[in-house]
């Protein structure tokens, strides 16, 4: 497809570093920002009995900004930016071992999807701890009794709001290292892997596979960045289906403070059945398309922005 099309893809090596990581860090930010509120929603929905709290996604939505305003949507949101860090991680490791794969193979698909599994688990042994302590905070409002871990009155009615966004932040991590120790924080990791590895790995390859379908139906007037920007929501949506049984699972092990992912998905299905799985799936769909648009789109216009000046006429995009 890219022969086809004329597009040289933009490597690791043509890549002006520090354009590369200051622009990628603020394009990371501005897009968590948008789509944090679906990420709360989701772990809420995921953790829930039922329908205890919320009858979908919609109406979790509207019952937390009436319950408690935007606020409430951006739950834990401080500590998650620190994601920032292992979204570097990943990049990094994407295109370093996209460059070391390309040695031994020439396929785009075999390249990403070894890639993007790499990636992942890098950026999951990062994302982890980060993950568990935010994920206690966003159950603080009306999940709080599905958790046992939960922030002091004082820190709940402080004035100040750098002292609740960071007080009910100590006071969480407090609260994990005495009840689990330094392996509390990385509680869920192996459920992470399971559920964020695969998702990483398929979700190049179904979007090179949607690419390929949608360029072969466009008129050739079509642009290219118009095919990219419809196969890269067509593949998450994908990759969000075939793991999110397992995300929900992930998320069940690090807000309950269970440690058999067997157990948890075992127990799942009895009380909830095969639609236990599906929990929070929309939610994730929801929050997933703007980080595929991102990848696609934004990661390309990226990677554009940051060539190194002399290779700017050199390619095409």
């Amino acid at each position: 497809m890219q022969q086809k099309r004329n597009i040289r893809i933009i490597e690791w090596e043509d890549l002006d570093k520090r354009k590369f990581y200051s622009l990628g860090m603020f394009m990371t930010l501005t897009t968590r920002a948008t789509v944090y509120p679906f990420t709360l929603i989701r772990t809420l929905l995921q953790v829930q009995k039922g329908k205890s709290l919320y009858n979908g996604t919609f109406d979790a939505f509207c019952k937390i900004l009436k319950a408690e305003g935007v606020r409430g949507l951006y739950r834990g949101f401080m500590v998650n930016t620190f994601t920032l860090i292992s979204g570097q991680a990943y990049v990094t490791t994407y295109e370093l071992v996209r460059k070391y794969v390309s040695q031994y193979s020439n396929s785009n698909t075999v390249k990403s999807l070894v890639a993007g599994g790499a990636a992942s688990l890098v950026a999951q042994s990062i994302t982890v701890p980060i993950d568990v302590i935010s994920q206690l905070l966003m159950m603080q409002g009306q999940g709080q009794h599905l958790t046992r871990f939960k922030v002091k009155p004082k820190m709940v009615v402080a004035t100040s709001r750098h002292r609740v966004t960071f007080g009910q932040t100590r006071d969480i991590m407090v609260q994990v290292f005495a009840a689990d120790g330094f392996q509390g924080f990385y509680r869920g990791y192996v459920a992470s892997l399971l559920t964020y590895i695969p998702n990483s790995a398929v979700w190049w390859p179904f979007y090179h596979f949607y690419a390929e379908q949608l360029s072969k139906m466009a008129p050739s007037s079509c642009p290219h960045l118009l095919l990219q920007a419809v196969a890269g929501p067509m593949a998450a949506a994908t990759a969000s289906t075939l793991t999110n049984p397992m995300d929900v699972v992930r998320a069940r092990v690090q807000v309950e403070g269970r440690s058999s992912v067997m157990e948890t998905f075992k127990r799942l299905l009895a009380e909830e059945g095969m639609w236990g799985l599906t929990k929070g799936l929309s939610a994730r769909i929801i929050s997933s398309i703007p980080t595929s648009v991102l990848i696609v789109i934004g990661y390309e216009t990226l990677k554009r922005l940051s060539l190194r000046p002399e290779l700017v006429d050199t390619r095409q995009w």
